[in-house]
């Protein structure tokens, strides 16, 4: 079931059981105003016609003293005299001996009841009762008359019949209210809850766009409420779905790549030792051509060997268990110095480090290798008898720098942001003479990533390149 039915049904079965409880309750409590009301009434003319016999018995009580038929003629006619005197249409007055014959009576109709409030009357306390006769409804008020010692059964009857038929009316009137409220409430429940739902109605229209692969897809909704907070919060998760999908596509493309460029480094080496092994073996021997052809089998060799150091540093970098320690930097720096003696001295380069002692928490086996790669490419990209300046130091954030600047043949603007990806070459016959794969910078990118650090590169064609490694 939809929400909009949802919250139609419940909101209107809550809303009749509500009103229709609440207007019972009101009715029922007026009637029982209405209908106490009424006897109290009723006992209040019981007490005056009561009362009105009493006073007017009082004048022949002398003659009460007596029992003879004569006395209880004029008994009984003062009686009746008096209660004649009432004209009230509503109003009956019944007096009957203790055997229940009829002495005065106004009723115009029968009672084929049993009279509960004729049984054992009492004289100083009054019954009544309410009864149904003939479609009307009638209270009964009852108690003893005594007249000179004689104890008669006197009744005041009352028509109430109005109370209920009031009662009726409410209903009747309620009924045809309620029909009438629910219809209009039916109507605007029904818009209203189509009104609240249509902002879900869009959320869910949406998201089976978005997952058809249209993760561009944003919803327009704009309220101060909960859906507009969940249409916000959807918005953002689409902007990161999005984001994370564009991420996969990037990675699938750039892990793509990587294994072409894999696959074509791996070739051209075997290519050319397979050919080279192949021509040696089946030519007849000379020195010199021997001696050549061993010379190409042995460079492309340590092409292969050069290559698969990198790659298991990259392997390893993704496995590597960090241990960070603090380090002086600048301390580092002499190591790596000594430490590629050899290739600086083989092109004359003059490796010149400068800076301040700092200290920063690294891995400084990772940190070693990551300068020994920017080194290495600026040596590569160096012509002979020139400098390369190794610096650290504290920039305006409080960061730690490590700098590496040549006056080498510089990179290409175009190909800045691509120099990071595995294989990537900018002068690959140049990388190739220097045994290079196109790893180094893959490798450094992945040991700034390790120690939350970051890399900056600004780099111009025959101007040289200024490599920044920014530590917290």
């Amino acid at each position: 079931m939809k929400i909009w039915k949802k919250i139609f049904i419940y909101s209107f079965v809550i809303f009749l059981i509500l009103f229709n409880f609440g207007a019972f309750i009101l009715i029922e409590n007026s009637h029982n105003i209405s209908l106490s009301r009424e006897v109290d009434r009723g006992m209040s003319e019981h007490s005056s016609i009561y009362s009105g016999i009493d006073a007017n018995l009082y004048v022949i009580k002398d003659m009460l003293k007596y029992s003879d038929d004569l006395t209880n003629t004029i008994k009984y006619r003062i009686i009746e005299n008096y209660l004649k005197s009432f004209h009230d249409k509503d109003v009956y007055i019944e007096v009957l001996d203790k055997y229940d014959n009829k002495i005065f009576s106004n009723l115009d109709f029968k009672i084929e009841l049993q009279r509960e409030e004729l049984k054992n009357p009492l004289l100083d306390r009054r019954r009544y009762i309410i009864r149904d006769i003939d479609e009307k409804t009638f209270l009964f008020i009852t108690n003893l008359l005594d007249i000179g010692g004689e104890y008669l059964k006197f009744s005041y009857i009352r028509n109430i019949t109005y109370v209920y038929e009031d009662r009726k009316e409410q209903y009747d009137f309620f009924i045809k209210l309620d029909i009438i409220v629910s219809v209009i409430l039916a109507g605007g429940m029904y818009i209203i809850s189509k009104y609240i739902t249509k902002p879900i109605s869009k959320l869910t229209k949406l998201a089976q766009i978005i997952a058809k692969g249209n993760f561009s897809e944003r919803v327009n909704i704009h309220t101060r409420d909960e859906i507009g907070t969940l249409a916000e919060s959807f918005n953002e998760m689409a902007c990161a779905v999005e984001e994370k999908i564009n991420e996969f596509e990037r990675n699938a493309k750039a892990k793509q790549r990587f294994i072409d460029n894999l696959t074509h480094e791996l070739k051209t080496p075997l290519t050319s030792i397979i050919g080279y092994a192949d021509f040696l073996r089946s030519t007849k021997y000379n020195e010199e051509t021997f001696l050549k052809g061993l010379d190409y089998i042995f460079k492309e060799g340590k092409r292969l060997e050069e290559m698969s150091y990198k790659m298991m540093d990259l392997i390893l970098l993704q496995r590597e268990s960090l241990e960070m320690k603090k380090e002086n930097i600048k301390n580092i720096l002499i190591e790596v110095k000594g430490s590629l003696k050899p290739k600086l001295e083989k092109k004359n380069l003059d490796l010149l480090i400068d800076g301040e002692e700092l200290e920063n928490l690294v891995d400084k086996g990772l940190i070693k290798i990551l300068i020994m790669n920017l080194i290495d490419n600026s040596i590569k990209a160096s012509e002979k008898c020139s400098k390369i300046y190794l610096n650290v130091y504290k920039n305006k954030e409080s960061k730690t720098v490590i700098e590496v600047k040549d006056k080498g043949m510089g990179i290409a603007e175009e190909d800045l942001p691509k120099v990071f990806e595995p294989f990537y070459m900018v002068d690959k016959s140049r990388t190739r003479d220097n045994n290079g794969a196109g790893l180094g910078l893959s490798i450094c990118a992945e040991i700034t990533k390790i120690h939350e650090a970051k890399i900056d590169i600004n780099s111009k064609i025959n101007e040289g390149t200024t490599i920044k490694i920014l530590l917290n």
